[in-house]
């Protein structure tokens, strides 16, 4: 007997005794199994027959259906001692957003193993591991079989595997067989290769891929570009996925005019501890007919916020190793290579005092350029300091900084410097104003000696000296707040003068050497800075009030600042007498130069800022930066900058993104120097984003030395789903032009230049 969707469905069922039979005639629920967790299976059909128990025959849109997994069919025949369907005619094939579609099924539920004939299918969207802001990536493709072989597990064969739209195959995978493991998220093709445009670009007996930028061993895109200064080159990575908490990548790069060279990345990633290790050789530079190598090793370590340390030892074989080989402006400029170590320990005292301990170990590798040569730093070996803070003792705050440390050098006199600043503090501090007295006795101590061999007329300095200088300061500024409209809208405008004190007598310092100072750089920051040195061998005499005045604007509905203006300038009251050198000539006027910055959204979609330092005695400007941005929407910025220095840097610098035509953009910076009519740095480039990949192409100069430079080429194929091919620009777009956003990332999503795990 059968039971039929006509309106006598349920009175047919019932005499045939096969199971429930839903009110409405719709369809068949089968008895649930013992297990009360699982979940039963539905069938809906025009005419369901079968045997109660063990099996059950749906012909006519059929469809059985068991949670979120669904088998819809002409017809469909039901083993329920197995829970094993057979599909034919128009099948349709459901699960866990997953789509296939095809002539003929036999699909056992229980362990979600089975056969689809001569498919077509789709895989629900997938988010990237790591690729902040980007669409979820879908898959589809088709094939002449799929294996399921157990849950989140299929094998195509002959087929191909694509994340492109129906109707859209620029790429795909086409292979023999494909194995994909969405629980690893891998895939293994074999007899496979990779087409994009119709043309295979990737071919190999077998390779692995992520199916979601989860890492796996094998071999990563090959990079592909020309420098000027090593010719046309290629690298092929090899990554190898020795654990989930570090990897090694080898990468064997081949340079035309160079010859070869092997890098290596290991790093690693533990409870307290992560590092990174990457090492370079070149057996034969075919230029310089030498060897050539460097070396990095960068580690941190952290604990319960109070222990943490950390090394950076930097080495490379000669000191032009960075400007023939590197590819980046910002690596190419390195002239010292730090090699140190460190030790940091914060910990609680006194109720709610706080200290805290260092020790470092410092030295430096100089990379010398003939024109332009530098004399090594100072080594410190070791420094030591140590800090305390107790605040609210007795309304007050104590304070104190000490430091020891022994420098060394080659060539110059070396010593040891010890230094102890206790200060006291009283803050006192209302809604609208605070004032700040502060005093504290700043004591060195000096054990010098001479490096033997010394020349006899080189300057010698005593053998131990003592410094101890009072210092006294005085912080106090006030806040006025009104509010007022602007632009149809409330907004809160704030006035905010404020003045700093510092008293400090004069103690003659010229029988101190130099071994970490230099004068501070002026700028509102260190405006309101007690000592105009940087490092503990000068402390200036001062008696001297810094004077600024700043005002915002604020919208009131969101407390987001609108405009930002202010304007400072120091007086002094006596003329200086220590200087960084004693032949240098000291100040004689009473007050600096003025400094004043305005910035804030100008207009709807512009932004701008004006810094100034302004010398009012010789009537000019010593520094000033000009910066204007324009950003309309999501992927159009343009950037435009001004920036000088006296005697130092006169410079126009030009960026932007903009979409150009459909789906095509352009990118680039140009960075030119007025007086030496020179380009310091220029990228230029187009990006096409189409819906399952992108493609980047760019030129890159830069300023190496003062009359030399060097090219780099940039082409870059990313896969959506997949992977990327070439050499990648994104660091360098990202660096150069401010405001850059990544073509093919959601406008919507995390910014990607938020932080990552250091595995993603």
């Amino acid at each position: 007997m059968s039971c039929s969707r006509a309106r006598y469905a349920v009175l047919a069922c019932v005499l045939f005794d096969c199971a429930v039979v839903h009110a409405q005639g719709r369809g068949l629920q089968l008895p649930r199994s013992s297990d009360d967790r699982s979940l039963p299976i539905v069938i809906d059909a025009d005419r369901i027959e079968g045997v109660s128990g063990k099996e059950t025959t749906a012909q006519g849109n059929a469809t059985l259906r068991k949670g979120d997994l669904s088998v819809r069919a002409d017809s469909l025949k039901y083993q329920e001692e197995s829970e094993e369907v057979e599909a034919s005619g128009n099948v349709r094939f459901e699960s866990g957003g997953n789509v296939v579609s095809g002539p003929n099924l036999r699909y056992r539920i229980p362990d979600a193993t089975g056969m689809f004939e001569k498919p077509e299918f789709s895989f629900a969207p997938r988010t990237p591991r790591a690729s902040f802001g980007q669409q979820p990536v879908s898959a589809r493709g088709q094939a002449e079989s799929i294996e399921f072989l157990g849950e989140d597990r299929v094998r195509i064969k002959d087929g191909f595997f694509t994340s492109c739209k129906p109707g859209d195959d620029s790429w795909l995978i086409r292979a023999d067989q494909l194995d994909l493991d969405f629980t690893r998220e891998v895939g293994t093709a074999r007899g496979g290769s990779v087409i994009f445009k119709g043309v295979p670009i990737i071919a190999a007996p077998e390779f692995d891929f992520p199916l979601n930028n989860q890492r796996k061993s094998g071999l990563l895109p090959p990079s592909i570009g020309t420098t000027g200064k090593s010719g046309p080159e290629l690298a092929v990575p090899y990554y190898l996925n020795l654990a989930p908490n570090y990897d090694l990548t080898l990468t064997p790069r081949y340079m035309q005019k160079r010859g070869l060279q092997i890098a290596e990345q290991f790093r690693y990633l533990l409870p307290h501890h992560n590092g990174e290790l990457r090492a370079e050789q070149i057996p034969n530079d075919q230029v310089t007919d030498t060897s050539r190598r460097a070396i990095a090793f960068v580690h941190n370590y952290s604990q319960d916020g109070r222990l943490a340390g950390g090394l950076n030892l930097n080495k490379v074989s000669d000191d032009n190793y960075f400007r023939d080989l590197a590819t980046r402006i910002n690596v190419t400029s390195q002239a010292t290579l730090p090699r140190e170590g460190y030790l940091t320990y914060n910990g609680s005292w006194w109720d709610a005092g706080s200290y805290s301990a260092t020790g470092r170990v410092q030295t430096f590798q100089v990379l010398q350029d003939p024109d332009n040569p530098i004399l090594p730093p100072y080594g410190r070996i070791p420094q030591l300091t140590f800090s305390t803070l107790r605040q609210y003792a007795g309304g007050f705050d104590l304070g104190t900084a000490a430091e020891f440390v022994s420098f060394s050098h080659p060539t110059q006199v070396i010593g040891k410097r010890s230094t102890i600043y206790p200060n006291l503090r009283l803050p006192l501090i209302t809604p609208g104003a605070f004032l700040t007295p502060k005093l504290g006795l700043h004591y060195t101590y000096y054990s010098l000696e001479q490096i033997p061999g010394t020349p006899l007329n080189t300057p010698m300095f005593p053998d131990t000296i003592n410094r101890s200088v009072p210092v006294f300061s005085l912080d106090s500024g006030l806040i006025f707040e009104r509010e007022t409209q602007a632009q149809g809208q409330s907004v809160l405008h704030t006035l905010e003068p404020r003045i700093f004190y510092v008293r400090i007598p004069f103690k003659d310092q010229n029988q101190i050497p130099l071994f970490d100072t230099a004068i501070a750089d002026f700028n509102y920051a260190q405006i309101f800075s007690e000592n105009s040195f940087s490092g503990g061998d000068r402390i200036n005499d001062a008696d001297q009030l810094t004077v600024a005045l700043t005002s915002r604007a604020l919208w009131s509905s969101s407390g987001q600042e609108m405009l930002r203006g202010t304007i400072a300038q120091r007086y002094y009251f006596k003329d200086q007498q220590v200087t960084l050198n004693p032949t240098d000539p000291p100040r004689t006027y009473n007050s600096s130069d003025w400094l004043a910055a305005l910035s804030g959204r100008v207009a709807r979609h512009w932004s701008s800022e004006v810094t100034t330092q302004y010398n009012q005695r010789d009537n000019q400007f010593e520094r000033l930066t000009l910066s204007t941005r324009y950003q309309p929407e999501p992927f159009k910025t343009l950037n435009l900058s001004y920036r000088f220095l006296r005697d130092q840097i006169n410079q126009v610098d030009l960026s932007g993104q903009w979409p150009l035509y459909g789906r095509w953009y352009g990118v680039g910076r140009f960075n030119y120097s007025l007086p030496d009519r020179r380009t310091v740095e220029s990228i230029g480039g187009l990006e096409y984003g189409a819906d399952c990949w992108i493609g980047r192409i760019a030129l890159q100069r830069f300023a190496l030395t003062a009359g030399e430079s060097t090219r780099s080429f940039f082409l870059h194929l990313e896969l959506n789903g997949f992977s990327r091919l070439g050499s990648n620009p994104l660091e360098a777009l990202k660096r150069n032009v401010p405001g850059y956003q990544r073509v093919g990332t959601s406008v919507t999503g995390t910014s990607p230049d938020g932080p990552i795990d250091l595995y993603d």
